[in-house]
């Protein structure tokens, strides 16, 4: 796979679920004892899994249209491997630190998200850093 493939693939599958967040179908309520968020507007867990609200599938969308955007683009494609990679490690260790971990109530970052971000992060900076082009 080349780092444009990569690019958008992880682009597709971010709009996909970016997507999926805002249809009640694929969400399950938000438990009472989950950190408590600013922001509750489809707020719930993807598919019964991955905590998520509004502003959460927006930067799905935003990430996603973002890599089917870099796609033509071999230089673009690495930049955004890059910051991919970045943003979700970043992801991971805010998810770890309970005043952190709902980014200040705006977006949640805890759970089975916290090792979903960890894989993203992961498959990114291969890609970004030893994938060979």
């Amino acid at each position: 796979m080349t780092i444009r493939t990569f690019a958008l693939a992880y682009g597709i599958i971010f709009i996909l679920i970016g997507l999926a967040g805002f249809f009640t179908t694929f969400c399950s309520p938000y438990p009472v004892t989950d950190p408590a968020l600013l922001i509750a507007a489809n707020h719930g867990y993807l598919f019964g899994l991955f905590p998520v609200n509004v502003l959460h599938n927006l930067v799905h969308l935003a990430l996603g249209i973002w890599g089917v955007a870099v796609y033509k683009s071999t230089a673009s494609s690495l930049v955004y491997a890059r910051s991919v990679a970045i943003v979700y490690a970043v992801f991971v260790v805010m998810g770890l630190i309970p005043v952190l971990n709902t980014t200040f109530g705006l977006v949640p970052l805890h759970a089975h998200d916290i090792w979903l971000h960890l894989l993203l992060a992961a498959g990114a900076a291969y890609f970004a850093y030893a994938h060979k082009t």
